[in-house]
């Protein structure tokens, strides 16, 4: 009874000690802890100071966690049997596993479904070229702008180049019956990513169905774009591209800075290729797979939380909160 009740006063007291120290400086006071206690201790230390360390790196990164993961619904596919090269073929080729595009002076280059969808889960880990890549457009997205050329539907998320020393930028984007054609009419939100994506590849996707858009990075949910209206959604058939290409005009700080071939050339690595949904001709039972544990769509609690931190903490612009926008062509905000 005695050892009993003072094995769990000393496991409080750990835990009251932990909470209080690693906060601020984890790893010399786990060091410290490691050295400072005998053998015995140490055999009901070693677990709790497993469980605290990652508690604590959970903590100082901040993410939270979906709760849901739609990505791991979804299989894997080889890129030969959902893709084609669509452009710029000399400027591909497949390393580890990866898709490698790349762009230079004479060229960038683009890939596209061998099918159209009418909605779905479309995903890809993608790794992005460091350093200076301001201009440089690296993107996964839905379009059907080859069957309707100047009236098209798109579904976008870009990666905006960067200078030295700054973070890429995501941008989500919807067009809407040629909204992206002449007088071009965006829905832009932009985040600042909570990692390096330079460093490593990461799982970028978009789900599409009858009634929302969502968009996710890493299962994490940064946007859901809802149907509002039928004017004011894509619902179309589309095709699923990936692309890299010089958009100097507009691509970093609204065109300020150009793509530099000085640092030539810039590449985009993609693999992990998800694609689950309906194609153009399936049956019309066809459902496309939820983005979250309610096959009826919309996000939980957990995923709604962990969207909102992203975007109370890492977007740097909203179209709907622009006063610059004239937004009677946006009812939807």
């Amino acid at each position: 009874m005695g050892t009993h009740f003072l094995f769990r006063v000393n496991h409080i007291a750990i835990y009251t000690i932990i909470c209080s120290h690693t906060l601020t400086q984890p790893s010399l006071y786990f060091s410290s802890l490691l050295n400072n206690h005998p053998p015995n201790t140490m055999a009901f230390l070693l677990p709790l100071l497993t469980f605290f360390m990652l508690t604590i790196s959970s903590l100082t990164n901040g993410q939270p966690s979906p709760g849901f993961y739609p990505s791991s619904k979804i299989p894997t596919i080889p890129f030969n049997q959902a893709y084609r090269s669509l452009w710029g073929s000399q400027h591909q080729r497949f390393e580890q596993n990866s898709l490698v595009l790349w762009l230079d002076k004479s060229s960038g280059s683009g890939f596209k479904s061998q099918r159209p969808y009418r909605s779905g889960y479309f995903g890809t880990a993608i790794k992005l070229h460091p350093g200076y890549t301001a201009g440089v457009i690296t993107s996964f997205y839905l379009s059907n702008n080859e069957d309707h050329p100047g009236n098209h539907d798109e579904v976008d998320i870009e990666f905006l180049g960067t200078t030295f020393g700054k973070p890429y930028t995501l941008q989500t984007n919807v067009y809407i019956r040629g909204s992206g054609d002449g007088n071009i009419i965006g829905r832009e939100e932009k985040i600042h990513l909570w990692f390096d994506p330079t460093k490593g590849f990461h799982n970028y996707a978009i789900l599409w169905s009858p009634i929302e858009i969502i968009f996710f990075v890493d299962d994490v949910p940064i946007r859901r774009y809802p149907r509002k209206s039928d004017a004011t959604f894509p619902l179309r058939p589309m095709y699923v591209y990936g692309s890299i290409w010089d958009a100097s005009s507009w691509a970093t700080e609204n065109g300020r800075y150009k793509a530099d071939y000085r640092y030539q050339p810039f590449y985009a690595r993609y693999n992990n290729f998800k694609i689950g949904g309906c194609a153009a001709n399936s049956a019309a039972s066809c459902r496309p797979p939820s983005g979250s544990p309610a096959r009826t769509g919309g996000l939980s609690r957990q995923q709604v939380a962990a969207m909102l931190w992203v975007q109370k903490n890492y977007k740097v612009y909203d179209y709907c909160r622009d006063p610059k926008r004239d937004h009677t062509q946006t009812p939807e905000c």
